[in-house]
């Protein structure tokens, strides 16, 4: 069967994982039983454009979101591509089909009042863990680093006496990010019981008690648990403080370009995605507020 064809292609000449490949049959064999229900057999040189635009809406009324539809469709054109080559169709059916628009979700954010509740009154314990997790937590909310840059942070890269530290981002691109006496003193503080407490000589800064450094899940779980004791947001993750940073430099006046450089975005139409959150939550307080709202 050209299917197995297919999936054998994905297999072993692209090398694509069993997973994937797995997911590339359950899709096609759902084309292939919509088909059959209509015309009893799935034939590919007989399919048609208004076919697909068909079942993207038998998807799209049975619940599948926007993003599923797309990636089923994404299969599809892959399938149609490779027909195509081996010349076992001569129409790619697909050619016209734009798949539904992702809905786009404004990023979760926490109030500067809950930050400061967090920060300034939530207890970390006194030992190296608790004053290394409250750093952690500091860090990424004042410079709004991602998780992986901070995990990738060396003692080299943060100069205290210029108050400024060197990221590197999403492609080895490297950024200066400053910050301030408040940050400058905490840091001090956790060097100073790091240095005192913990083995070895690892060049990294944040490490564990054993001397290594930090790693995804650990530094997803110290945030996770810390942020839980200040809010109920739904999403408790890295991101969310460096959605926070964002956030909380547009709502006190921050130019849109300084906003982009610190964060190491490429394209200043991804940091404009935080102007809609602000102005969201600017509607809240209205409707809030005013009696006429």
């Amino acid at each position: 069967m050209l299917t197995d064809s297919f999936l054998n292609y994905l297999r072993y000449e692209r090398n694509y994982s069993d997973k994937t490949v797995t997911a590339y049959r359950e899709d096609l064999e759902q084309f292939r039983r919509f088909v059959e229900e209509r015309v009893d057999s799935f034939i590919p040189d007989r399919i048609e454009t208004t076919d697909i635009r068909d079942w993207m809406v038998v998807l799209m009324d049975r619940g599948y979101t926007a993003t599923s539809v797309n990636r089923k469709l994404s299969s599809l054109r892959s399938f149609y591509k490779f027909l195509l080559k081996r010349g076992e169709v001569t129409v790619d059916p697909l050619q016209k089909i734009i798949g539904p628009k992702k809905k786009k979700t404004l990023p979760s954010f926490i109030k500067a009042k809950d930050m400061d509740r967090l920060l300034d009154e939530t207890d970390f314990g006194e030992g190296f863990e608790g004053i290394r997790d409250k750093l952690i937590l500091e860090v990424l909310y004042v410079t709004g680093i991602r998780r992986s840059e901070l995990i990738g942070l060396n003692d080299k890269d943060v100069d205290l006496s210029g108050e400024v530290m060197k990221v590197t981002g999403k492609r080895n691109k490297q950024r200066l990010i400053p910050f301030g006496e408040g940050l400058s003193i905490a840091i001090k503080a956790y060097l100073t019981v790091r240095n005192e407490t913990v083995a070895g000589n690892s060049e990294a800064f944040f490490v564990r008690e054993n001397g290594q450094r930090l790693y995804d899940g650990l530094v997803y779980e110290i945030v996770k648990r810390h942020l839980s004791k200040v809010v109920t947001l739904k999403k408790k993750s890295p991101h969310v403080l460096r959605h926070t940073f964002a956030t909380a430099m547009l709502n006190n006046d921050a130019e849109l370009g300084a906003v982009k450089e610190l964060l190491g975005h490429s394209s200043l139409a991804t940091t404009e995605i935080y102007t809609h959150t602000t102005f969201e939550e600017l509607k809240k307080v209205y409707n809030q507020a005013h009696p006429r709202a």
